[in-house]
Order: structure tokens, then C-alpha cells, then sequence
């Protein structure tokens, strides 16, 4: 999760029962905003001091949000430690005609057999 904020949003779903570890911003090299700048350390020691089997990314659907999640994959996926991140895709109630190519294809890449 980047911020609180998005911890309440997936609370408000009622659907993960895990445990949240907040990052309190996204990387963004262009802001001055490196790996370094965020909650990073203490996700690390985490995994390191339990035995996690899966890491599920929320970042937002950015650019930024995009570079933190890759980044993040990449430094623990070395431990054995599976990395999913959430599906993006059209809102309930929203209309095709007015979605973009990226939110379509994500919506793709997202989807699941019924």
C-alpha cells in the first residue's frame, strides 16, 4: 500500500484478512523520490523475520505506482516469495465505450475464468 488511505479503501472490501505494510509513497526518480525514500527497510526485515509465502502489491495504476511494484518484485522475488499484484480494470457500473487502451488491456491481463 502506498498511504493509510489505501489501507482503508481495501479494508472497506472486506476481502483480505493478511497483514497491510504501508510504503508511505511510490517511487518516482522524476519527484527525487528513490527506493530509499520509502517504507522499503521495514518490509524487507519483515519478510526476513516471518514466514511469508505470498506478497500481494496495491499500488496505484501509474507510472509510479507501476516502478515501485516491479522494483519491489524484483528485490524479493530472489527469496522464494511469491509477488501477485492486484487486477486493474473497468469500475463496476462503468461503460466501455469511454475506457482507455490501458485500462482495457489490464482489465485483460486481470481476468479470470467464471
Amino acid at each position: 500500500m502506498e498511504s493509510p488511505r489505501d489501507v482503508s479503501a481495501m479494508e472497506r472490501v472486506r476481502e483480505f484478512t493478511g497483514v497491510y505494510h504501508v510504503l508511505n509513497g511510490a517511487i518516482s526518480p522524476m519527484d527525487g523520490v528513490g527506493p530509499e525514500d520509502i517504507n522499503l527497510r521495514s518490509l524487507i526485515v519483515r519478510l526476513q523475520e516471518n514466514d511469508i509465502s505470498e506478497v500481494i502489491l496495491a499500488t496505484n495504476p501509474n507510472i509510479e505506482g507501476e516502478a515501485t511494484a516491479m522494483y519491489i518484485a524484483r528485490l524479493i522475488k530472489p527469496a522464494g516469495i511469491k509477488v501477485t499484484r492486484i487486477a486493474h480494470g473497468l469500475p463496476v457500473g462503468g461503460d466501455l465505450e469511454y475506457a482507455d487502451e490501458v485500462t482495457l488491456s489490464k482489465a485483460m491481463e486481470g481476468r479470470r475464468e467464471l
